[in-house]
């Protein structure tokens, strides 16, 4: 089954490809419409989007996904359900199918929905306490996005058709589009895990890594970066002034919150939240090409830095604390190399292929008519990226090995190993390819020596930084609890993950048990029914009978008595 998905979604992928090419060079784009259910006069019809963007990005989801199939058949082969696994992982690649070609919102909520149900299934596969609690957190943080599309379906009742498509720029200054556009964005930020949302996507972490591999670079979180992509035509000002605030302190927050993790999963899904930061926050300016084009080359890089780490993990006897790692270059020297060169993609390292989005990216920043704020947090947050990489790199490369000394660390797992180098090529070379492709005319952006040479200075710094912090030791206790309070709010993505747990649920389930005391064991029992049982009670006169007294069996053979009196 798993060799049969992953030649299917390879082949279709290849197709996808040329073709989306085909329509780049010709400038076109098709919908279709199919009528799906013909109701007396009511037609229902089924409408697809055809354009160069959303063959691409289908594309680039197929390829990953059946290099991740590939990937899994070793990956899971002790599972019993191995199958039941595969057809859970389709489900969701054809979740993501519907919602890249879908212009109407309809069939963007099934497919969105799609994606939230087998993501609860996938995230609980390990059948534990620790990932129950964090597939329901999953389930209930998408579940506030599902509403506010729902919503933005009822409201969508007024322009007469729910093909959002057509309305975009000709209703941009009507109200009602302005209040679709406000709830597509609440959406997009719950799939997308921005503040306030983000504490669900390193809990997602209890997935198998196949599947993190998955969500992390094509499918689920990229899944709301999409939907604003196709949707930014109907922005306002103010609406990208608040996502870009939103979306830049999202991309601080958890570039700080990785450096202080030792966890290797948690790592790099705190490295997928910062760089959807960054694709937010040059879509909210209005460059909504350049953040599909990051999106396109992140998701092959981060793919292959979890199948590495997945890989890592599985020899290590599922050990994911970077602590126990070291000298894993003398174990697994492949794996090593290809986590090292996705990390340094990721950096932004020049001629990789993540420079030549990142870069892009900065430069448009650095050239946009905005506040020192932006500017800084900007250029921080691609330090911490480096800072934190390079951090990685000392734990699991130059740090001593701290693992059991009865191991058998070694790269055994050839189809893994296939699966990965599937991806290396691209993780290299697709960057200058696809920034000459999509992009019609190059961008040149013209600024002074120092601005281009900032972004290489700031990468320098974050190394360094990297370095300095895998290597701090602590001498003076005043010092350590006050780097330990630090530590313990950055690494817990200041404080999320309580507020949209305990924060949410506790003062609510407080409320519910002094209702319960109060009301349904308090007033309502007293005025309610069995108060209203016991009037009924008294007012029968058969039951006042009942009661066993003496006198009225005396009363009662006094009638009788008389009774017969009467009648003889």
């Amino acid at each position: 089954m798993y060799f049969i998905y992953f030649n299917l979604f390879l082949y279709l992928s290849v197709m996808l490809l040329s073709s989306s090419l085909y329509l780049l060079i010709m400038n076109l784009s098709y919908i279709l419409e199919m009528n799906f259910l013909v109701l007396n006069s009511s037609n229902i019809f089924f409408v697809i989007l055809i354009d160069w963007m959303s063959l691409m990005f289908m594309s680039f989801v197929l390829f990953i996904s059946s290099l991740v199939i590939y990937y899994s058949e070793e990956y899971m082969m002790g599972d019993l359900y191995k199958n039941r696994f595969i057809l859970l992982v389709v489900m969701f690649v054809l979740s993501m199918m519907l919602l890249i070609i879908s212009p109407n919102l309809i069939s963007i909520l099934l497919g969105w929905d799609g994606l939230g149900l087998v993501s609860y299934c996938l995230v609980i596969y390990y059948q534990n306490l620790k990932s129950f609690s964090a597939g329901m957190l999953t389930a209930l943080s998408n579940r506030i996005g599902d509403v506010a599309l729902i919503m933005s379906i009822a409201w969508m009742l007024n322009f007469g058709s729910w093909n959002f498509i057509f309305y975009l720029d000709i209703m941009k200054e009507d109200y009602i589009m302005k209040l679709i556009s406000y709830l597509v964005v609440l959406a997009a930020l719950t799939k997308s895990a921005q503040i306030p949302f983000s504490s669900w996507l390193p809990a997602a972490m209890a997935a198998p890594t196949p599947v993190s591999s998955l969500v992390h670079s094509s499918t689920l979180v990229t899944a709301g970066i999409y939907l604003l992509i196709r949707f930014n035509f109907a922005f306002s000002n103010e609406l990208m002034m608040f996502l870009l605030f939103i979306s830049s302190m999202t991309m601080f927050m958890s570039g700080l919150g990785a450096n202080f993790e030792f966890d290797l999963k948690k790592i790099i899904a705190l490295s997928t939240l910062s760089q959807l930061g960054l694709m937010m926050s040059i879509l909210s300016m209005g460059e909504y090409q350049l953040a599909f084009f990051h999106l396109l080359i992140h998701a092959l890089f981060k793919a292959l830095l979890f199948m590495c780490a997945g890989n890592i993990i599985h020899n290590l006897n599922n050990c994911q604390d970077i602590r126990f790692m070291g000298g894993m270059v003398k174990h697994l020297p492949l794996t090593c190399a290809y986590l090292n060169i996705c990390n340094l993609s990721l950096c932004g390292l020049p001629f990789m292929s993540g420079f030549y989005s990142k870069d892009l990216v900065i430069e448009f920043m650095s050239m946009s008519y905005l506040n020192i704020y932006i500017y800084m947090i900007f250029y921080i947050s691609i330090g911490l990226t480096v800072s934190y990489s390079f951090r990685l790199t000392y734990y699991l490369m130059i740090g001593s090995f701290n693992f059991l000394s009865l191991n058998v660390i070694q790269e055994s797992s050839i189809i893994m190993l296939k699966g990965m180098s599937g991806l290396i090529l691209f993780v290299v070379f697709s960057g200058s390819i696809f920034s000459w492709l999509i992009f019609s005319t190059p961008y040149f952006i013209c600024l002074s020596f120092l601005m281009k040479e900032l972004t290489l200075i700031t990468i320098s710094i974050g190394g360094w930084l990297g370095f300095e912090l895998a290597k701090f030791k602590i001498s003076y206790i005043s010092l350590s609890l006050k780097y330990l309070t630090f530590s313990l709010f950055a690494s817990s993505m200041w404080n999320l993950p309580y507020l949209s747990t305990l924060g949410v649920n506790v003062l609510p389930l407080y409320m519910g048990k002094v209702y319960f005391k109060l009301c349904d064991q308090g007033w309502f029992e007293y005025y309610g029914g069995q108060q209203f049982s016991k009037n009924l009670k008294n007012l029968i006169i058969i039951q006042l009978c009942s009661l066993n007294h003496l006198k009225i069996y005396l009363l009662l053979l006094i009638f009788w008595l008389m009774f017969l009196l009467l009648n003889f």
